[in-house]
This record gives structure tokens, C-alpha cells and sequence, in this order.
């Protein structure tokens, strides 16, 4: 399957919108995009991934076409809850889930507390420590100017961010995370309120006793230009979870988008050793 079928769902009092590439019987998985992006983060990789699971990808509260939060509440524990309640009510029962940055944070969450839901996680590029230049790095991106004149200048702006996408491949994925307002200028889909990437985040630091309650098999994706984690902490979250660290050459923070093939690579070998187990 090749195209996904866009899907709603009402969880706890939201409206969510995920990309669903489902094959009935295939086991399921879940893509969880990072801070300000989209469940079309996961374009590039989902369709292959789909060959052998049943892939769901979600706009997480606030993002793309999901609901804002009317109380602001985009706490980790708030979004891991919305990602429990999505795999109980929609995908049925335990998934893998597959995430990046934020929504590795969220996932890391909810396995710990919710073991018997998460099948097993493989955590893209964050762990509860993170690199200071790279946080200044996406915090300067995030809190630039939210309204530009013309949506190329929104394309301009996330190539020099991002360079090593090409300027298509930044058209396709800001088509679905850029609206047009009545003026003609255009803006971010997400809630405002996540230009303080702390609302999502808050203090991560905690998380390092949450994950020790990590029980199923989990693998760690770094980029190997990553300025967000460092391989020493991606060393230290593996030795707590016991998890390979697997690292995607020619990738920054985003490592799906950065290096497709890379990525799947690094994580098509540890879904296939779930089926043999």
C-alpha cells in the first residue's frame, strides 16, 4: 500500500486526524512525529514500512489537523495518555511505536507506564537529555516570524534550517503543515502555543527514571549529524532500556526525512527479528 487514507478520531474530548496505510492481519504500528511537525513526517519511510505492518501515523494534539488543546495542555504525560487512548479505540490493542523527538519522549512514557500497549519502540533521536545547541538550534526555527508573505518563503526558511532536504521534498511536507490566512500571508497549522517548545517538553530530566521501567524490546536511531543527541546519552538511554543504538549517516535530528533508506536500513532488521520471536 502506497497512499494513505486520511482518518478522524474524537479521544478524550480532541479531534484527532492520523494517516492510516492499513493491511488488515498485519501487525500494527505507530509513527509519532516530533515538536511543530506532522503526521506527514513519516511519508518517506511509511509506505515501506507498510509492507509488513499495519502503519498508522497521528497528528499529535495541536499539530496538523488535530485538535488544539483548549487548556494548552501539551504536557508529556497529557500526549502519552492521547497516545494510549489511540491505541486502545483505534489500532485495537498493543503496537510498535516508532517516534520521533517529542513523540519519543511521549512513547518512552507511555511504555513505561502502560507496558502490555507497546509491542516494542524504536526511539528516534532523543532521550530525556538533550544537546543545548541543537534546542537553540529547532528554538530559533520555532519562535521565528509565524506569518510570511508567500508560502515559498516558508520553503526558503526550512531549507536553510534543513538543508539536506531537497526544496520538493520541503514543499510536500509543508503543504500539509502551513494554512492560509484571510489576509494572504500564510502561518503554521500548529497551536501557537507550541513556539515554547517547553509546553511540550517541560523538564525532561525525570524521564530518566521513568525509562529504567522500559520492558520490551526497544531500539535507539540517532542521526549521525545529529546536534540534538549525543552519542554518549544515546550509549546511556540504550544501558537503561538495553537496546542497540543504531546510528543513520547523512541525517540530522530528523532522520526518516534526512535519510530515508538510511533509516530503514537501521529499523527494518530489528521489526523483522520482532516476527521471529
Amino acid at each position: 500500500m502506497t497512499a494513505a487514507r486520511d482518518a478522524t478520531a474524537e479521544l478524550r474530548g480532541l479531534r484527532f486526524h492520523y494517516l492510516d496505510w492499513g493491511t488488515a492481519g498485519l501487525p500494527a504500528l505507530v509513527c509519532l512525529h516530533g515538536i511543530t511537525q506532522t503526521a506527514h513526517s513519516w511519508d518517506d519511510v511509511a509506505p515501506a514500512l507498510a509492507r509488513t505492518h499495519y502503519v498508522r501515523a497521528l497528528d499529535q494534539r495541536g499539530h496538523g489537523d488535530t485538535s488544539w488543546a483548549t487548556d494548552g495542555d501539551y504536557r508529556i504525560d497529557t500526549q502519552s495518555r492521547d497516545v494510549e487512548e489511540f491505541l486502545r479505540s483505534v489500532v485495537g490493542g498493543p503496537a510498535v511505536l516508532v517516534a520521533l523527538s517529542m513523540g519519543g519522549l511521549n512513547a518512552m512514557t507511555l511504555a513505561a507506564r502502560e507496558p502490555a500497549l507497546v509491542r516494542a519502540l524504536v526511539v528516534v533521536d532523543i532521550a530525556p537529555q538533550v544537546e543545548r545547541k541543537g534546542v537553540d538550534h529547532i528554538r530559533q526555527f520555532v519562535t521565528a516570524n509565524d506569518e510570511l508573505d508567500t508560502f515559498e518563503d516558508f520553503v526558503a526558511r526550512a531549507h536553510a534550517f534543513n538543508p539536506r532536504r531537497s526544496l520538493e521534498n520541503i514543499r510536500d511536507r509543508l503543504r500539509h503543515n502551513l494554512r492560509r490566512l484571510p489576509t494572504g500571508r500564510w502561518t503554521w497549522k500548529y497551536d501557537p502555543t507550541l513556539r515554547d517548545p517547553g509546553r511540550a517538553a517541560g523538564d525532561i530530566a525525570n524521564l530518566w527514571d521513568r525509562v529504567r521501567e522500559i520492558r520490551c524490546p526497544t531500539l535507539i536511531i540517532r542521526g549521525g549529524e545529529s546536534d540534538v543527541l549525543a552519542p554518549e546519552t544515546a550509549a546511556r538511554l540504550g544501558g537503561l532500556v538495553h537496546a542497540e543504538v543504531r546510528t543513520v549517516a547523512g541525517a540530522g535530528h530528523s532522520v526518516m526525512g534526512d535519510n530515508p533508506a538510511g533509516f530503514l536500513a537501521a529499523v527494518e532488521p530489528f521489526l523483522t527479528t520482532l516476527e521471529r520471536a
